[in-house]
């Protein structure tokens, strides 16, 4: 089979990337048709291919699996300019784990952690982050009691559950809902985290997440709640190719408050 005819296909298909979808399908080699088949069916391109991209490296990725969006970038971004080599890091709702590998190419010799709910997303994030610590389990209570870290990665669910209907077919089709359900408002599982995060960081941790604009308001003052500092990180200049106005947010525990001596002797 040509690639004029596979891009044909897929076009027809609505596959708005044919060409470059049609490349990584004909080289995967063996026979394309049942390839072909099963992406023009709906399937997810990372299902078919069996593999994710992210950040320069490829990604064991199995069906339901969250699939590491390139918006990401500026999580990890961020989180690197804070990492330092020997940190402990943890890769919260993890996935396949992309995230923190894309961290530890950036800042080497972190101690790594990633947890997730989903056994098949752990089973993934275990080969993809070799000498990795990967847990299963529902947020910080996957990972062992007192442990504390350096950087948290919690690129957790925030999509409102009435938007869930509004995302692309192989989306809601394909993806395990709960990697994409963050309840009413989005921020159900971020609110979790935030309420969690000040016995999980060092003096020195940072929390990193991911939301969309209009959720990072509410995210902040949920932080300073629970006596976290927070800040919303400005968009990363220049790259329009994937702008949905999603930001980080980074968050830290805060300084204790001192009494002033009123005392004037």
């Amino acid at each position: 089979m040509d690639t004029d005819e596979v891009v044909r296909r897929l076009r027809a298909a609505g596959c708005v990337f044919a060409e470059r979808e049609a490349e990584l399908l004909l080289a995967a080699g063996g026979d394309v048709e049942p390839l072909l088949t099963r992406r023009v069916a709906g399937e997810r391109l990372e299902d078919v291919l069996g593999w994710a991209g992210f950040h320069g490296r490829r990604y064991v990725v199995t069906p339901g699996v969250f699939v590491p969006r390139h918006r990401s970038t500026a999580l990890v971004d961020a989180a690197a300019a804070h990492a330092r080599p020997g940190d402990t890091v943890l890769d919260l709702c993890c996935g396949t784990g992309a995230l923190a590998g894309a961290l530890t190419d950036r800042v080497p010799g972190l101690v790594v952690h990633a947890a997730d709910l989903l056994p098949a997303a752990t089973a993934c994030a275990r080969v993809n982050l070799p000498g990795a610590h990967v847990h299963t389990g529902d947020l910080f209570d996957a990972v062992p009691a007192g442990l504390r870290f350096d950087v948290v990665l919690a690129n957790v669910p925030y999509v409102p559950s009435t938007e869930i209907a509004h995302l692309p077919a192989e989306m809601r089709e394909h993806e395990d809902r709960r990697t994409l359900d963050g309840g009413a408002d989005g921020l159900d599982l971020v609110r979790r985290v935030l309420a969690g995060a000040g016995e999980r960081l060092t003096g020195r941790g940072r929390l990193f997440s991911e939301l969309d604009e209009e959720q990072t308001g509410p995210a902040v003052a949920c932080a300073r709640q629970h006596g976290l500092v927070a800040e919303v990180l400005p968009a990363p200049p220049g790259d329009g190719d994937e702008e949905d106005g999603s930001r980080v947010v980074t968050a830290r525990v805060g300084a204790p408050q001192v009494a002033m001596s009123t005392n004037r002797e």
